[in-house]
């Protein structure tokens, strides 16, 4: 199922949650919602499931208008950061539940609601497991039961507002492969939020990274990291350096050293030169620092450095840890930006 947005805006009160929304979700993808609180993803979630409705704009499931259907009309699976199981229920009841309600000619006999129940119970790897309450289950079973609950209605879309955000960061880790894998099994549309930027890049397709109300990007992990359009997405998208330069023509000056201009805005004047930490080389050619301090971080190591221009102007670098020895605080190096982005400073 595609999803289009059509210049969505909501507003609680004062504040503009979304503001002039514009996105193609593509049918079977995984894209992620990615941002700092308040930046409007979770509402942006919110309108898709139908949960919130616009104060302007439409939301359209395969080309039909479904702004004013309800969540049940438009048949999404949500599922949320604190699972929201029924305590008193079994697994086995929870995750049947959205089929036991139905009236009608809706309603399915009983037979092959426990059918399905077996069957997805066995999709999340939760064999055995539909005698138990939520009380004796991990927070990862649990999560999963939610996601098993989610699918049981068998919906068009399906949604997830920060989904392991309760969870410790290896049950996040091993959850995040598997929902790759489940998301590949059953072809659904699948929309996460996240504020865990290694999650979003590891698992999404694509990515939307908002900020007050507005998307700032829509790309692929790896377009959103190593072309980032804008200055917010280079900052919040990984660890980088910001420093302070001028263009000249074709040429930009940060801190002495002359760069090439080539993709950055036209027009002379002040700018940001955004750096990431792995994109500076040690070397010579570029700018004079003193190394001020080093830090292990696993198999790399992070070099802090002051630039000679500017004894305000500290950049990270990161190096092999096999470079510890070589670049001990105090030491002089020479460090060259293999890779940047600049914008005007505004």
């Amino acid at each position: 199922m595609a999803i289009r947005i059509e210049h969505l805006h909501k507003r609680f009160g004062a504040f503009a949650a979304l503001d002039g929304i514009d996105l193609e979700i593509r049918q079977g993808e995984l894209l992620a919602l990615l941002g700092p609180s308040g930046s409007g993803k979770t509402t942006l979630l919110r309108m898709i499931a139908g949960l919130e409705h616009p104060d302007g704009g439409r939301v359209l499931f395969g080309g039909e208008d479904a702004t004013q259907l309800s969540v049940q009309e438009r048949r999404v699976g949500f599922v949320f950061q604190h699972y929201a199981l029924f305590r008193h229920l079994t697994v086995a009841d929870n995750v049947g539940f959205g089929l036991k309600v139905r009236r009608g000619r809706d309603r399915w006999p009983a037979a092959k609601i426990a059918a399905r129940v077996e069957e997805l119970l066995s999709l999340v790897q939760l064999q055995g497991l539909g005698g138990r309450y939520p009380a004796q289950l991990s927070g990862g079973q649990r999560q999963r039961v939610a996601l098993a609950r989610a699918l049981a209605i068998e919906p068009r879309v399906l949604l997830l507002d920060e989904p392991f955000g309760a969870l410790d960061a290896q049950v996040r880790r091993d959850l995040r492969g598997w929902l790759r894998e489940l998301h590949e099994r059953t072809g659904l549309t699948t929309v996460f939020v996240t504020h865990d930027q290694e999650e979003a890049l590891e698992l999404a397709d694509r990515v939307a990274i908002l900020s007050n109300g507005r998307i700032e990007q829509l790309a692929t992990p790896a377009e959103a990291y190593d072309r980032p359009a804008t200055p917010f997405v280079y900052s919040f998208v990984g660890a980088v350096n910001r420093l302070r330069g001028r263009r000249s023509g074709d040429r930009i000056e940060v801190a002495g050293l002359a760069l090439p201009a080539a993709g950055v805005g036209a027009g002379d004047g002040d700018l940001d030169l955004y750096v990431r930490p792995e994109d500076l080389r040690v070397g010579e050619g570029g700018w004079e620092a003193t190394v001020v301090a080093t830090q292990r971080s696993g198999p790399r190591l992070r070099v802090r450095a002051r630039l000679h221009g500017d004894e305000h102007e500290e950049v990270e670098v990161e190096l092999p840890v096999d470079a510890e020895s070589a670049h001990p605080p105090g030491s002089r190096v020479g460090l060259l930006p293999v890779r940047f982005g600049a914008f005007p400073t505004v």
